[in-house]
């Protein structure tokens, strides 16, 4: 399903169009050629996706998920 929406929203930027997409998924946040805003404390500033926090903390969940799962299964 994420796949199939960032290739539409890809589509709809080759053809010339603009999306505006909120979002907590790295997947969609890589769309070739996207502008990013990241959104947080700070207020809002552009951003590259390898330098987004939701990027950084899905590597660290992917590097070791038990630091986080330990919360739910303990």
């Amino acid at each position: 399903m994420v796949a199939a929406t960032s290739a539409t929203l890809h589509r709809i930027a080759a053809d010339g169009g603009q999306v505006l997409c909120a979002t907590h998924s790295p997947i969609l946040a890589s769309v070739p050629g996207a502008k990013i805003i990241e959104v947080g404390e700070w207020g809002m500033r552009p951003s590259r996706w390898e330098d987004l926090e939701l990027v950084a903390q899905w590597r660290s969940y992917l590097a070791a998920p038990e630091r986080y799962l330990r919360h739910l299964l303990d």
